[in-house]
């Protein structure tokens, strides 16, 4: 690290040692891992790896349109559990327990074969270079872009986890029965704000949500439009066992479009999952949702903010971790 660096070669001033050693419990303090994060990381080590993965995912998507929000997910649902580390991606095994069985993931996330691919791709242009967890960052970019969203320059320089938390999945990750608190407190946990959280929420203009998800929603609650609550009915039964993985647009309107229309359908009162209702219920945050109405461009420059905040929680750098061969499994 730079400021232990600094700190032995101004260790004959006492007071420059001083000086290095308050700068360096700042930095701790400020939780900086993620400043060693950069987007030139591997500008030497593997110039290719953006082509690389960019030509992947167009094919998975190419393949299933679906799949981008897919990956957008896997990101998300990998950063609120130990940071942006990889961890969701390990599979379970006879000794380890992955976060792939817990609850907000279980029969829910989904591309795990697609980042395979993706690292495959990668592997043969820069062997043992690149980590999972960077290729995943990289993947979301890129599915946002394909579907028609904002691009952003992409940090790297993370590295991939040996633990998994099953317990954190479980605990971290939003409900989609969340209220507006709820989100609110989650998200802040991670050091992501409301605002951040709103537009974030937003990567629900793409991808599908299971009957299991949205049931309660269109079955009890009364923020939600009539006939819009008896359209989602008519394919997700009211009784609990019965249909949980049929699906729905989160997005009524574009599902495999990525713009600002979910704000739209929240002020009509066609929001899928309660938790996504939440965000325009007369509540605090109804004025942001109003103004990605009003301005596309605003939705998604607060899009690629938030995109890149959450890449940057806690990453393992430097020597911590390791760069997995298998995205599947510790080396």
């Amino acid at each position: 690290m730079a400021p232990a660096s600094a700190a032995t070669k101004c260790s004959s001033s006492c007071s420059a040692s001083g000086l290095a050693l308050l700068l360096l419990l700042v930095l701790m303090a400020a939780g900086t891992s993620s400043a060693q994060l950069s987007t030139s990381f591997y500008s030497s080590s593997c110039p290719g790896v953006y082509d690389s993965v960019k030509s992947a995912i167009q094919s998975a998507i190419a393949t299933e349109q679906r799949m981008g929000a897919s990956i957008v997910r896997l990101f998300f649902h990998d950063c609120f559990v130990q940071g942006c580390d990889a961890s969701l991606l390990l599979d379970d095994t006879a000794s380890f327990q992955g976060e792939k069985m817990a609850t907000p993931n279980n029969g829910s996330v989904r591309g795990f074969e697609v980042i395979d691919a993706v690292k495959s791709a990668v592997e043969k242009v820069c062997p043992g270079v690149v980590s999972c967890a960077d290729i995943l960052a990289i993947a979301a970019r890129d599915s946002v872009v394909i579907l028609g969203g904002p691009s952003w320059d992409v940090k790297v320089g993370r590295r991939d986890s040996t633990t998994a938390s099953f317990s954190g999945a479980n605990n971290n990750i939003p409900p989609p029965t969340s209220g507006l608190a709820n989100l609110t407190s989650l998200f802040a946990a991670q050091g992501l704000s409301q605002k951040d959280m709103v537009a974030l929420s937003g990567a629900h203009t793409i991808g599908q949500a299971r009957c299991t998800n949205f049931r309660a929603h269109v079955y009890n609650d009364t923020n939600i439009d009539g006939t819009f609550a008896r359209t989602r009915q008519s394919g997700c039964p009211r009784t609990s066992g019965s249909g949980d993985n049929n699906l729905a647009p989160l997005d009524l309107q574009t599902p495999t479009v990525f713009e600002n229309n979910y704000y739209k359908n929240l002020v009509c009162k066609k929001g899928l999952l309660h938790s996504d209702q939440e965000l325009f219920n007369g509540g605090a945050t109804d004025a942001q949702v109003q103004s990605y109405i009003s301005s596309q461009s605003t939705f998604f420059s607060d899009f690629v903010t938030g995109m890149i905040k959450m890449g940057d929680i806690t990453p393992l750098t430097g020597s911590n971790g390791q760069i997995r061969k298998n995205c599947r499994m510790i080396n």
